[in-house]
């Protein structure tokens, strides 16, 4: 127990739903579904609580305003742009942030600055895991790219298993309402993005002890929320802090290795690595057509365990490099908690990818059309790309102070023409004229967001021919044009089934401008 302060001792002892959390001033800055999950929960526990957000008028926000009274909770409308005086009347003993508010906001510097702990949601829901049993095994799942992925294939490895299973976190579901589940999951897939990471304690007793853990990769992303890759990867390098049994990486990836090679962890935890080669021992990798464990076997020095085949993955459309890599990690995950390679094969044989990745819109006159709008950083743009044939590329958005043009040079022997969407076009032509010159740029100048795709197909049709691939792949934020990336997602599906115009043949519906840009 602490030697600090009363209020400090107190919140050491709150480890635990059962523990007396009674009359705890709590305030939640945001109301997201995060936020809403945290003031539900901490009314229920009988803490007193204090909602801090911006006041919404219609949609979803509203109504979880308009709940929080039914629930017991205050709330008080704010810009969040400085705390407001009910807050600092209040004096919270503990502030949830939401995972939306970089460290340098000016309401979670005053948190920061105050008496007040300092939680996030996941952190929460890590001290009042044991509300019904079983506790869950927690599996946790980060990286630049692939997460959403990879923990869906964790919950469907474990479900195959016959375990009860909930994929939670950044992925949509809140950790704390999977927590509050009446009947209790054996495992929760944790997908964590590096901000609620940072959020998160590397000690004390509300650092989280996962089962085991994978950083998939780690690329500049976010920048401007952390203040620099440094700090990045740094909030990457927490999932494995405490691991109990196995730190999984990724051998392709060197920064995931040397994040594991610095990480606190239990007794006992192993690293294992995984890759898209044949697997040293105690690693995951692939010996011929075959997916393949070296690590979770009595005999590992001598034999591997088949887990699955490449025309498996390919049948399920996961049959694209980065793909493959998310099913090596999630099958590392799962083998530390001894699912069943059967389990894993029976999974991987039913499953599909998500909408939005690597995801099929069309294949007309022998021109494939792929969404891959949910590639919102160069480096899932990377992936995408060298898994297409001869690629179109509509590329474009809200960059996040993340440099495109190491990407633009490394693709540029690969690229057939590129499509330049969003505000951050300028940024764009220019790595092309440094680094691709030699490829056809078109640039699509629309403020009507409708329009953006529209132009974008047809641009993209007018250079188009038989053995290419039209790729969306915005290596981008969407939020300069789109609501979310899945919009911008089923704007390029609309555009491109209303340019081939609903016809067997493939007929164009839309008349495509006849030359790029110079």
């Amino acid at each position: 127990m602490s030697d600090g302060t009363p209020e400090q001792r107190r919140l050491d002892t709150l480890v635990s739903w059962h523990a007396d959390w009674t009359g705890l001033r709590v305030a939640v800055l945001g109301l997201g579904v995060s936020g809403f999950s945290s003031a539900d929960t901490l009314a229920e526990l009988g803490a007193e609580v204090l909602v801090v957000a911006p006041q919404a008028q219609e949609g979803p926000a509203a109504e979880r305003a308009d709940l929080l009274s039914v629930i017991g909770v205050g709330f008080v409308p704010s810009d969040l742009e400085a705390a407001p005086a009910e807050l600092v009347g209040f004096d919270p003993e503990v502030v949830v942030v939401s995972p939306g508010l970089a460290p340098h906001h000016p309401i979670v510097l005053w948190a920061a600055a105050s008496p007040a702990a300092v939680w996030g949601d996941v952190e929460l829901a890590w001290r009042v895991r044991d509300k019904f049993t079983p506790v869950a095994d927690w599996l946790l799942v980060t990286g630049t790219n692939g997460k959403t992925t990879t923990t869906q294939l964790v919950a469907a490895m474990v479900a195959a298993d016959g375990k009860s299973v909930a994929a939670c976190g950044n992925i949509g579901l809140p950790v704390l309402d999977a927590v509050r589940e009446p009947n209790g999951f054996d495992v929760l897939a944790v997908e964590l993005s590096s901000h609620q990471l940072h959020y998160l304690p590397l000690q004390g007793p509300g650092a989280l002890h996962p089962a085991a853990s994978v950083c998939l990769n780690v690329e500049d992303d976010h920048l401007e929320w952390h203040g620099g890759a440094d700090a990045y990867r740094a909030a990457k390098g927490r999932v494995y802090a405490n691991t109990r049994v196995a730190c999984v990486y990724n051998r392709a990836d060197a920064t995931t290795m040397r994040l594991v090679q610095d990480a606190d962890v239990e007794e006992g935890c192993r690293a294992v690595g995984f890759g898209l080669d044949l697997p040293p021992v105690s690693d995951f990798g692939i010996a011929e057509d075959l997916l393949v464990d070296r690590a979770f076997l009595p005999d590992r020095q001598n034999k591997a365990l088949e887990l699955t085949t490449l025309e498996t993955l390919r049948s399920s459309g996961l049959g694209a490099d980065h793909l493959v890599a998310d099913v090596l990690a999630a099958a590392a995950l799962v083998r530390a908690i001894d699912v069943a390679p059967d389990s894993i094969q029976l999974a991987v044989s039913v499953f599909h990818a998500d909408h939005h990745r690597s995801e099929p819109v069309a294949a007309s006159d022998g021109i494939d059309w792929i969404d891959d709008s949910k590639a919102t950083n160069p480096h899932a743009a990377s992936a995408s790309l060298r898994a297409a044939k001869s690629p179109i590329w509509i590329v474009g958005g809200l960059f996040k102070g993340v440099d495109v043009a190491p990407l633009v040079e490394d693709i540029a022997d690969r690229v057939k023409a590129a499509v330049l969407i969003g505000t951050d076009r300028q940024i764009l032509r220019e790595a092309f004229e440094r680094h691709a010159p030699g490829i056809p740029l078109f640039e699509v100048d629309e403020t009507d967001t409708e329009l953006v795709m529209t132009r974008a197909v047809a641009f993209a049709a007018s250079v188009a021919e038989p053995g290419d691939t039209v790729l969306l792949a915005p290596a981008a934020a969407s939020f300069d044009q789109f609501a979310d990336y899945g919009a911008r997602g089923d704007a390029f599906a609309r555009a491109v089934h209303e340019h081939l115009g609903g016809d067997a043949d493939g007929r164009h519906a839309i008349e495509p401008p006849a030359t790029p840009n110079p």
